[in-house]
């Protein structure tokens, strides 16, 4: 395979990247040797699926939060929350580690599936989508993680009686937390599948069914402003959430990227940024890091 048709080894280039920006011990990602399996209890046409995005909700008083605004400390959450599935909201990822480059997170649809689960229900591919979608929060502790949010998501699914759960990250850790999120899920009886873009981060954790998308991170839910990739990625993970009879079902959407074809190699890659960018990569993570400490902090 050449590296052109490789996914970008996320665990290894955010590693390289944040040593080159001067950080010292590297990230220990979370990894299970054990993979919990709930097959779906009744056919798909049948259940009742909720929508777990790392989206957040619009904060107008957040500064730049729209397409192609930079990383936004400020806009982060840090709870588990709830809302509405019968309006699309307005929901933004400017507060993670997306391919600013490649991207600019103009269509929500392709990293919110609300409009293609809608139609998915109304075509009678779902039994029904949920009332509440809910958001789980990009967190860097797994401790949290485990212990706190995917707990309080758990609640969340088991007070609205959710037979299934579709989860879309979007920046690394994201991977990693959803994927530690839908083990939760599982091993409580809820079946899960993540539409997600970076493969090594989810299969290092192990889940039991990933879709895999070949495309720049904030993309898992399909191309922007592209409604028929949309529908196909939804429906890939669809089939895979019926279809899956064991834990560490990957399969890869056949779906290919149309951007430029120098996206892998551009993602933080440190041997493409001068010292001067890398000291000024270097001073605004420190001021996101303060700024979100501030947020948490109240």
């Amino acid at each position: 395979m050449s590296d052109a048709n490789k996914p970008i080894a996320y665990m290894q280039r955010t590693h390289d990247y944040y040593l080159a920006l001067g950080y010292g011990a590297p990230y220990e990602w979370a990894s299970f040797a054990e993979v919990p399996f709930t097959p779906l209890a009744k056919p798909l046409a049948e259940c009742t699926v909720a929508l777990v995005t790392t989206a957040a909700p619009y904060q107008p008083d957040k500064s730049d939060q729209g397409p192609g605004a930079p990383y936004n400390a400020a806009a982060k959450f840090y709870e588990v929350y709830d809302a509405p599935t019968a309006e699309i909201p307005d929901l933004r990822i400017s507060h993670i580690a997306i391919d600013r480059d490649h991207t600019t997170a103009e269509d929500m649809g392709s990293y919110f599936p609300l409009a293609a689960l809608k139609n998915a229900a109304d075509a009678g591919k779902i039994g029904k989508l949920a009332d509440r979608f809910f958001g789980l929060p990009t967190n860097r502790s797994q401790r949290t993680t485990i212990d706190v949010d995917g707990p309080a998501l758990l609640a969340h699914c088991q007070k609205h009686n959710i037979d299934a759960a579709v989860f879309v990250p979007n920046c690394p850790v994201c991977h990693q937390s959803v994927s530690i999120v839908a083990r939760i899920l599982e091993q409580a009886g809820i079946a899960t599948v993540i539409m997600g873009c970076a493969k090594d981060i989810v299969e290092h954790v192990g889940v039991p069914r990933f879709l895999f998308s070949d495309f720049p991170l904030g993309n898992a839910a399909g191309r922007p402003n592209d409604p028929a990739s949309q529908t196909a990625t939804l429906a890939m993970a669809l089939n895979l959430l019926e279809t899956a009879d064991h834990p560490r079902s990957t399969v890869q959407s056949d779906l290919l990227w149309v951007g430029a074809p120098d996206w892998k190699d551009d993602y933080s890659n440190p041997a493409k940024l001068s010292p001067e960018e890398i000291a000024r990569r270097k001073q605004a993570f420190d001021a996101g890091k303060a700024a979100a400490k501030k947020v948490l902090n109240g």
